[in-house]
């Protein structure tokens, strides 16, 4: 069973920065594409950065130019650095593990990030 435990959540001035971890288990990182995604309550959860397994990364709008994503293979974990941060990007973030052809997708169970103005 792959697991996916989020970290490094918490409150925030607007301007600040905050660094979430997502620590792997189960599979290689570095053998799939992993993903931030955010929700907020009443919307739907929305892609944040993706890094694939030959590093390329994808990026909504919304957060380029202030959030990077990462992944250090010797620690099979998922960082997303968050600088810059704004109000609007208070969210539970999760990150996600799409599945292979053996074995189905796996989500974290959540990170809250809030940003006070």
């Amino acid at each position: 069973q792959v697991q996916l435990v989020e970290s490094g959540g918490g409150l925030v001035q607007a301007g600040g920065s905050l660094r979430l971890s997502c620590a792997v288990s189960g599979a290689m990182a570095s053998d799939n594409a992993i993903g931030w995604y955010r929700q907020v309550p009443g919307k739907q959860r929305d892609l944040v950065a993706i890094i694939y397994e030959t590093r390329r990364t994808v990026y909504a709008d919304s957060v380029k130019g202030r959030f990077a994503i990462s992944r250090d293979d010797a620690e099979n974990t998922v960082y997303l650095q968050m600088n810059s941060l704004k109000p609007e990007d208070t969210a539970v973030y999760y990150c996600n593990w799409p599945g292979d052809a053996a074995r189905r997708g796996y989500w974290g169970q959540g990170t809250q990030v809030t940003v006070s103005s």
